[in-house]
């Protein structure tokens, strides 16, 4: 998307990064003339406000120059200062380069010129500063003159090298390393690229095309690794821009071709080394990906050629634009429709036409609105990548990703990124907590466990429920409640039998004792005669109990008309009512109550209510209770302040089926009528009723937000009286209700958070039908893994949504695997899965059971603590590894023969990249710097062998791979130039060959070669060329010269036409 734009015949050049606001200077260009032929130049300051909606630019400075501009640079030299804007470099003709102090333009105050020097013969067309020194710049002019210029002291410039090497020829672009500080490149139209060693003075390499039709426009150093850069041609037959790695100078790593004409300028992002610009004549910007060589963002074509394209410093998404039309342009390169633009201009062309009437509206073209529709970058730049993150996931672990703390050069390339897994324990009183009870449900051994938790408790609440918790896992748990509320048969006995002797001692004369000892003495032989059954007695017992008592004195029926003679009528005619009436009238209740017993349990039952309602006593309710058992009115009439009372009650009366609900009432209308003063006794009620639900809501209610330790002590308790409960009625016949439900498995996902998977995975009910539960068993059983031995898949919890059809390959579900138990996780990059021949650095991975979803199999890497997460070594994983064994290329098409490749590693590890200057030349011949090209070896031009020996049978599939790949690029190729190419490459092969058969290359090479053919055979050539990049990187030059370079060039080929 277009976001600023200057209409200037101008050179460019961006503020520093450190700078802000943004400005961009432009200088009058020097290549380019006007409509007045003068040669007078105007450096001016912009500043760049993308808060501004408009296309324009506002200038903040100008200034006249003698001369016009080929190159201007900017850098930071002396920014440092209070209000310091750096230092403006132009390069113009006749070898001027003047100096110009950017804050003085901008403030129009003092000279803004700091010096001119002259020392160049020509134009100065190459300028850069030193990105770690900001006082040293260098410039590039004709006859091949690279001077170094220190700003401190500008009289007497460095010299690298001598101007006597032959030819000479123009400096076409300078650049400094990005990573070590005395390394500078220069690029010449010859298509050569000179790497100066500043601290020898000298050239240390030089790079060229071995073609020699590379004419060099432009070049620029890779913004990480020091021993990359690129290089571009402006011919128009080789519009290519090439990567090379100085480490294997023979021929380019990558050869970018998408532009049709010469290639005018690069720009390699400082914020992302994988972008780079490029512009060409063919009127088109591109930019590249380099880690897959394909064009991810291209602007419309435009109307001129763009000579000059540049990244902003400070802000990564914007580039600049300079065309030979006179624009320049300022883009995004995240895209966006134009269509905000267009309307703009179409309503200022629409002002200007307009005479008071309104135009009709503008129709577009479908066509026109859809090619307004610019694409943003295919891939997420590195600036909006997250450099680390962090997140938990089930089971408490805490997935951290972030880079290496290791030093910049020392990270290797492409850089690792490792995904590290850790346990979270937040809670471990709670673990242990649990673990205790779990070891007490597992052992049974219940009753210590609550005599621990009575002998812990130091409320006297939570004291008593434990004590009745302990009562429900023991026998004639009724009783032992009475004593616990305080109510005991033995103490009631000895307390009655003290108060009698205390009543008898007081005013008993001594012949009611005497009569009371005679009482004794007949109860007591009365009880013992009643011991013997009625077949033992004999006819002299009987003749005994016939005989009359003498002296007796004669009692009388009384027969007046009063109360008594009625009474004694009644009983004579068997009138039982009647006689009870009247001894209710004359309250004479026991007589009543005797009577009542002799007519009938109706008649009792009449005579006891009467009694009832006409005794008003303290102990009248309590008796009415009893006799009555109307249980129900006594719990919601009772007071409250007896409610231990009202319990022992219904502990001693109340029916065992209708006790629990019985309890539960009282329990409820404690809750509620209390003011939550009598809440806690009322969980008691609950215990002794043996209603889980009912003591988990009271607990609800006494704990409106739950922390893990209350949770805790809460499922203790229930989980005790759930074991009572199975004692009483067996397993089945406990089912927990929602609301326990509910607690349960807020309880199963706290352990669960904590890395308690399988005991928490044992709390949660098994016939449950809720769908939170079945959600959570299913996430722990494949959480678990492995881990769960005996135990049946539970049912998938989750609808299933048909989102669309997709075919189903076998290399998909391939690679839909599970990972082992590791630390560390490499993130995986979207590219081609690559070798490796340490086959200890990977880590084995295999596929695990079919479930409904796949997930990770962690073990308990370390426990997070307040003070921090303990985390493991990272176990270094080859970039691109895939999870799993399952080879990608497995259903490739296999080449014709009975010959098995050995088997290989799959992934590879390149070496860290050199990133300083190689200080001395070795005698190892691996990973040196050479100024000139190694000579090949004798298989240069080869010839054909007749005693060559025969390829090892493990090495025969290469040579299969090769020649098919080479029949078929032959079939498909329609030019000579092609074919001609493919005959001298099978003719080069014949070196590898040889080597093959002598055994002389190393394990590495071998590696890469099997790998390289694996691609050949899956029809991947693009995947082929990744792999040879980095066998490339890796080896000895002088071990893969003769054959790797015709290898590339084969699969170049392959590419190219589709194979």
């Amino acid at each position: 998307m277009k976001l600023k734009e200057l209409e200037r015949q101008a050179v460019q050049v961006w503020s520093p990064a450190s700078q802000y606001p943004v400005y961009l200077a432009t200088g009058t260009s020097a290549q380019q003339l006007d409509a007045s032929f003068s040669t007078d130049g105007t450096l001016e300051i912009f500043e760049v406000d993308f808060r501004d909606p408009s296309l324009d630019l506002k200038r903040k400075g100008v200034l006249s120059a003698s001369s016009r501009f080929h190159k201007l640079i900017w850098g930071s030299f002396g920014s440092g200062l209070l209000e310091a804007s750096g230092v403006i470099a132009g390069g113009g003709d006749n070898g001027m380069l003047t100096l110009y102090n950017a804050t003085h333009i901008l403030s129009s105050g003092k000279e803004p010129v700091i010096a001119r020097r002259q020392k160049h013969s020509g134009a100065v067309r190459a300028l850069d500063f030193n990105p770690f020194q900001g006082n040293l710049l260098a410039s590039g002019a004709n006859d091949s003159e690279i001077f170094i210029w220190d700003l401190n002291n500008l009289s007497v410039p460095m010299t690298p090298g001598s101007k006597s090497q032959q030819p000479l020829e123009d400096i076409k672009a300078v650049s400094w390393n990005r990573q070590v500080q005395h390394i500078l490149s220069s690029a010449h139209p010859s298509g050569k690229a000179v790497v100066w060693d500043l601290r020898k003075n000298e050239p240390i390499i030089k790079v060229t095309d071995h073609s020699n039709r590379m004419h060099c426009s432009g070049l620029a150093w890779h913004p990480d690794v020091a021993t990359q850069l690129v290089l571009c041609s402006e011919d128009d037959h080789l519009p290519v821009i090439q990567l090379w790695d100085l480490r294997f100078a023979s021929s380019p790593l990558k050869v970018l071709e998408s532009h049709s004409r010469g290639i005018l300028s690069v720009s390699w992002s400082q914020a992302d080394a994988e972008l780079l610009l490029s512009s060409a004549k063919d009127n088109q910007i591109l930019c590249w990906n380099l880690g897959s060589s394909e064009v991810v963002y291209k602007l419309p074509t435009l109307s001129s050629w763009c000579f000059d394209v540049q990244w902003c410093p400070r802000d990564p998404l914007v580039f600049s634009a300079a065309s030979f039309d006179g624009w320049i342009n300022l883009y995004s390169v995240m895209g966006r429709s134009w269509e905000v633009q267009q309307m703009r201009q179409a309503d200022k062309i629409s002002s200007s036409f307009s005479k008071g009437q309104p135009l009709p509206p503008l129709q577009v073209p479908k066509q026109v609105a859809q090619a307004s529709l610019i694409p943003p970058l295919k891939k997420p730049p590195k600036w909006m990548r997250r450099p680390a993150g962090v997140s938990f996931a089930f089971g408490g672990k805490l997935v951290t990703f972030g880079l290496p703390s290791t030093p910049v050069h020392q990270v290797p390339q492409p850089c690792l990124r490792l995904v590290f897994i850790s346990q979270v324990t937040t809670e471990p009183e709670l673990l242990t907590q649990s673990a205790e009870l779990q070891e007490a449900l597992g052992s049974g051994n219940l009753l210590n466990y609550c005599q621990n938790k009575i002998r812990q408790s130091s409320l006297q609440s939570e004291k008593m429920l434990w004590q009745f918790l302990k009562v429900t896992l023991e026998k004639d748990s009724r009783m032992k409640f009475l004593k616990l509320l305080g109510y005991s048969k033995d103490e009631l006995q000895k307390k009655v039998a003290t108060w009698l002797r205390s009543d008898l001692s007081l005013g008993e004369s001594p012949q009611s004792k005497g009569d009371d000892l005679n009482s004794n003495r007949q109860q007591a032989f009365s009880i013992q005669t009643s011991k013997h059954t009625t077949w033992e007695a004999s006819a002299s017992s009987a003749f005994f109990d016939e005989l009359i008592p003498q002296n007796m004195t004669p009692w009388e029926i009384p027969i007046t008309e009063d109360t008594e003679g009625l009474l004694s009528r009644a009983l004579l005619l068997g009138e039982l009512g009647p006689a009870v009436e009247l001894c209710l009238k004359e309250e004479r209740f026991a007589d009543a109550i005797i009577l009542a017993q002799a007519g009938g349990s109706d008649l009792l039952k009449q005579a006891q209510e009467r009694y009832l309602a006409e005794k008003k006593t303290r102990i009248a309710p309590l008796l009415a209770c009893i006799i009555q058992k109307n249980w129900k009115d006594m719990v919601h009439t009772c007071s409250l302040k007896n409610w231990r009372e009202a319990l022992a009650l219904l502990l001693t009366y109340s029916e065992p089926e209708k006790f629990p609900e019985l309890c539960d009432r009282l329990g409820t209308r404690m809750e509620q009528e209390s003011g939550w003063a009598l809440t806690s006794e009322a969980r008691l009620c609950y215990v002794c009723s043996g209603s889980v639900e009912r003591l988990v809501e009271c607990w609800a209610k006494c704990q409106p937000a739950s922390s893990p330790m209350a949770l805790q002590d809460l499922m203790e308790k229930v989980m005790v009286l759930n074991r009572s409960l199975e004692l009483l009625w067996g397993p089945d016949g406990v089912s927990p209700g929602p609301a326990t439900t509910y607690r349960i498995t807020q309880y199963a996902n706290l352990l669960a958070a904590q890395g308690n998977l399988a005991t928490a995975m044992s709390y949660l009910p098994s016939d449950c039908a809720q769908l939170p539960v079945q959600q959570l068993r299913d996430r722990l059983f494949h959480a678990q893994g492995s881990g769960v031995s005996g135990q049946q898949s539970p049912s998938f919890p989750f609808p299933r949504v048909v989102v669309g059809a997709t075919p189903y390959s076998q290399e998909t579900s391939s690679s839909r695997l599970k990972f082992q138990s590791s630390h560390q996780v490499p993130i995986l990059p979207p590219r081609p899965r690559i070798f490796t021949p340490q086959s200890s650095l990977v880590m084995p991975l295999t596929p695990s059971h079919p479930s409904p979803y796949q997930g990770f199999r962690m073990q308990n890497t370390s426990d997070y603590r307040p003070s921090g997460v303990q985390e493991a070594q990272p176990l270094p994983l080859g970039p691109g590894v895939r999870p799993g064994p399952q080879d990608s290329l497995k259903n490739a098409p296999v080449p014709k023969g009975n010959h098995q490749r050995k088997k290989l590693p799959e992934t590879f590890i390149p070496p860290a990249p050199i990133t300083a200057p190689v200080m001395c030349l070795a005698p190892e011949p691996r990973g040196v710097l050479s100024s000139q090209p190694a000579v090949p070896s004798q298989c240069q031009q080869p010839l054909e062998k007749i005693n060559r020996k025969e390829l090892p049978p493990e090495h025969q599939s290469l040579k299969i791979s090769f020649e098919a790949l080479l029949q078929r690029c032959s079939q498909s190729a329609t030019d000579l130039k092609t074919k001609r190419k493919l005959d001298e490459a099978a003719q080069r092969l014949e070196c590898l060959y040889d080597k093959l058969c002598e055994g002389t290359l190393s394990p590495p090479v071998l590696a890469g070669l099997h790998e390289i053919a694996r691609c050949v055979d899956a029809g991947s050539s693009e995947q082929g060329l990744v792999v040879h990049a980095q066998v490339v990187g890796c080896s000895s030059f002088s071990e893969v010269s003769s054959f790797m370079p015709v290898l590339k060039s084969v699969l170049t080929i392959a590419h190219k036409l589709h194979i």
